[in-house]
């Protein structure tokens, strides 16, 4: 009994009223997961080619050659 009493309030944490106008802050694309990685991985090609840039997502290498 204790332990479905811990789930439902495990469970019941998760839940959350929104307020409108903080809906548009949460609908960002920069707030979802990414849920397709082909599209993800043309979405960054196509930012790379616009910015003529590579990488810059990884943790080493600043473009200045002092990796």
């Amino acid at each position: 009994m204790k332990i479905i009493l811990l789930v439902v309030l495990l469970v019941s944490a998760g839940c959350a009223t929104v307020k409108p106008q903080d809906r548009a802050v949460l609908a960002d694309p920069i707030m979802q997961f990414e849920g397709e990685p082909r599209a993800g991985a043309q979405v960054r090609h196509a930012i790379d080619n616009r910015e003529g840039s590579f990488g810059g997502s990884g943790v080493s290498g600043g473009g200045c050659g002092c990796n």
